[in-house]
Order: C-alpha cells, then sequence, then structure tokens
C-alpha cells in the first residue's frame, strides 16, 4: 500500500468500475506545506518543514520530498533537519490555512450539502443522492479534485468505496494526487492483503497485540476466531476489528458531526521548574483556548492539562466544571487546580491546556445566577479588540514578561470553520 512519502501509491485508470461505492473522503496532500508553496512559488519542489526554526519544536506539516526523507509530523524539527539536512523550515500561518480550509469545503458543499469534515483538510462526502447533477461517484470524483485545483491551486487525494472506513484507506493508499475507486463487489479482495495497521482507528498498540500473535493483515484476521481477537483487544475493540476486516460499517456521513475539543500547547525554549511562569502560562493558553471557544459557539464541560517533563514522561489531568463555559478565566482556575495537583520532580518541557466535552452555547439550563457574569464582559471586550486590533493588542498585566524561557509556536487543531 501506499506509503506516508507517496511512494507505493495505487490509483483508478479511467473509468474503473464504482458500482456501488458511493461514499468519498477527499484528502488535501501535504495541506500545510502545499499552501506554503502556493504563496511562495519559489518553494515549489523543494523539501520543506513546517514549525519553528528551534531544534525542540515539532514538525506541524512536510512537504513530499521532505517525508521520502523519513520526516514525519510530530517529529523534533531538530530530528527532521538530521535526516533531511537541505529541508527548508517554514513558520506555520494557522489563519492562511483556515482560509483555504474554508475555500476547499465550500467546494466540496456545492457538489452535496452531505459533507463530513474531519479536520481542517480532510472530509467524508455523500455522493449517493448527487447523481442526477453530477454523474457517478467516480466522475464527482474527478470532477471535485479538478475543481479543487482550478479554485484553488491545491492538490487533493480521494477514495470512493461502499463505506467511510474503506473509502479512507484507498485515500491514503492513493496520495499524493490520486484517485482509488473500490467498488463494493471488490471490497474483500481489496481489504484482504492490507496490513492491520491500515484498519481505521487501530493505533501501535492494537497493532502490536495483533502482530504478537502472528496476524500480520487483514486476511489474518479474517482467518482468526472472534474469541481470539476478544481476548488480544478487549470486546470492543475485537468487535470493530472484527467488523471492519469484512469491510462492514454502518456508520454514515455525519453533518453535524462537532468538534470534540479545541486546546492550545507550548513547548518551552528551555525546560521550566518556576512554577510562577508555568501557571501564567497555564492562564496565557486558557485565555486563547476561551477565545476559541467563543470565536466557534462552543462551551466546554471539561478542562484538561497536559505536561511534558525534561524526561520526556508525559501526563494529563483532567476536570468536569459545575456549569458548562467559555470563559477564559474559569478554564484557568480549572487548569491551576490541576496543576497543583501534580507531583513536579523535573522541569517541565511543555504545558498545555485543552477544553472538551463541547457543546453548543447556551444549550445548557440556565443558572438561577451566573459567577461568570463579570468575567464574560471583560472577555466580551477583549474579543472586540482583538477582531479590531489583532490577536495580542490587549493582554493581561500578569502576562506581561512572564514567559521566562520563552516558546516555540504551537500548533493546536485549528478549529474548523464550516460549524454553525
Amino acid at each position: 500500500m501506499g506509503r506516508g512519502d507517496g511512494t507505493g501509491r495505487l490509483v483508478s485508470p479511467e473509468g474503473a468500475d464504482d458500482t456501488g461505492a458511493g461514499i468519498l473522503h477527499v484528502d488535501m496532500d501535504a495541506f500545510y506545506a502545499s499552501v506554503e508553496q502556493l504563496d511562495d512559488p519559489s518553494l515549489r519542489g523543494k523539501a520543506i518543514i513546517i514549525g519553528a526554526p528551534e531544534s525542540r519544536s515539532v514538525v506541524s506539516s512536510a512537504s513530499y520530498e521532505a517525508r521520502r526523507f523519513g520526516v514525519r509530523s510530530a517529529m523534533p524539527v531538530g530530528q527532521a533537519l538530521r535526516l533531511c539536512p537541505h529541508a527548508i523550515v517554514v513558520q506555520p500561518h494557522f489563519e492562511r490555512y483556515l482560509e483555504m480550509s474554508a475555500q476547499v469545503m465550500r467546494v466540496f458543499r456545492e457538489v452535496t450539502p452531505l459533507v463530513e469534515p474531519l479536520s481542517i483538510d480532510e472530509a467524508f462526502l455523500d455522493v449517493r443522492g448527487a447523481r442526477r447533477l453530477w454523474g457517478s461517484p467516480g466522475e464527482i470524483a474527478r470532477m471535485l479534485r479538478a475543481r479543487v485545483l482550478d479554485e484553488t491551486g491545491l492538490t487533493c487525494s480521494i477514495g470512493v468505496a461502499a463505506t467511510k472506513h474503506v473509502a479512507k484507506m484507498a485515500s491514503t493508499i492513493s496520495k499524493p494526487d490520486g484517485l482509488l475507486i473500490i467498488a463494493e463487489a471488490d471490497t474483500a479482495a481489496f481489504l484482504a492483503p492490507r496490513s492491520v495497521r491500515a484498519l481505521w482507528g487501530v493505533g501501535p498498540k492494537t497493532s502490536e497485540a495483533l502482530e504478537g500473535r502472528g496476524i500480520h493483515t487483514i486476511a489474518d484476521v479474517l482467518d482468526t476466531p472472534r474469541e481470539v481477537l476478544d481476548r488480544a483487544l478487549g470486546p470492543a475493540m475485537g468487535e470493530r476489528v472484527w467488523h471492519l476486516a469484512r469491510g462492514i460499517d454502518a456508520r454514515e456521513v455525519d453533518t453535524t458531526r462537532v468538534e470534540k475539543s479545541i486546546g492550545h500547547e507550548e513547548t518551552f525554549h528551555e525546560d521550566i521548574g518556576d512554577a510562577t511562569i508555568l501557571r501564567s502560562e497555564l492562564r496565557r493558553l486558557a485565555d486563547r483556548v476561551g477565545a476559541r471557544l467563543r470565536g466557534n459557539g462552543w462551551e466546554a464541560s471539561t478542562v484538561a492539562i497536559k505536561v511534558r517533563f525534561a524526561d520526556f514522561t508525559t501526563i494529563s489531568r483532567s476536570q468536569t466544571l459545575p456549569e458548562p463555559t467559555a470563559v477564559g478565566q474559569r478554564i484557568g482556575d480549572a487548569a491551576h487546580e490541576l496543576f497543583a495537583s501534580i507531583d513536579r520532580s523535573l522541569p517541565i518541557r511543555l504545558i498545555g491546556v485543552r477544553a472538551e466535552k463541547l457543546r453548543p452555547s447556551g444549550s445548557a439550563a440556565p443558572a438561577l445566577w451566573d459567577d461568570d457574569e463579570g468575567w464574560r464582559r471583560v472577555e466580551d471586550a477583549l474579543d472586540d479588540a482583538t477582531a479590531r486590533f489583532g490577536r495580542g493588542a490587549v493582554t493581561r498585566a500578569t502576562l506581561l514578561g512572564s514567559r521566562g524561557g520563552g516558546t516555540l509556536p504551537s500548533n493546536p487543531p485549528a478549529p474548523r470553520s464550516d460549524q454553525s
């Protein structure tokens, strides 16, 4: 099957059979890197790494030219540059990526209203009801690829299949800039030789548990008794793998899918042990999370923090709030409580704040009184100032000059701009 660097890709010939294949998975190719190459033509065809130039930063994305040297997302930039010394490091521009994502999603919705964004750069489309307007699923996929390229200048890869799971596998195998169509009748033959690692939702631990029992391919899963899968993976995951290996996936394209969480994290230039600096950083991150919640019309029921120590040990803690909120002050208070419960025997390399269990703002039953009313007015005023003058124009006095060792730019999952 195709690899992350584009080698071994498979694509369908013109006129490939698409009988029964009404689900498309569209995945933009190396999205962040491609946007940077689009905006700066001098970067085209070159190995580029999206991230901060400091070696302790992590790779947000990389062009396929860099991936062929082993560069991967979430890899430290220093390691990436050792693998690909000639790579060019480019600072990320998240607002620009959001802008381009909105353009891409708009193209999708002009073809079908049944669009389920998975992230800033990928989505499922159900085109079964669009045949009269646009043709067969294969024809729609080819038209979509051409329109995305024509209207945005970016390439995408598309998998076409009878289910979401198989469509996602097909798009991965066809990358970059490819189209792979799996007719419903060909599903079993397509799946059988694939690695168990290709199954959607099967991570490293699950795949290691399977491979440790000699189960390396999906064909091996088919030959394995269900009770063996349940013992190896647990009943829930065993059932899921059993069904996916047979091409069974009842999930429909969900146009109401919501963001599960919103978060920000920072990696410090130098490991920090000063609790005052760390608490100040938590407050700054909480304010950013609150602003993103308000900007997208969400409230959070749970606050979580992430802490990575100097030895790379990483822990997380979470707390359910008495009432859902989008107020940065309340999120920061919860983050401080969680931070106080952590045994900090080592300096800290990375710290993060995340809002979880999101719901639309105002959907909870109104409380008798609003403890956050004052802070809500303050933060609404801050939002107005940010809209007029840009982020950072107004900030807490306690945050001025508090970021001792400095931080590297974070790489948060960008909020989807299509949510209403």
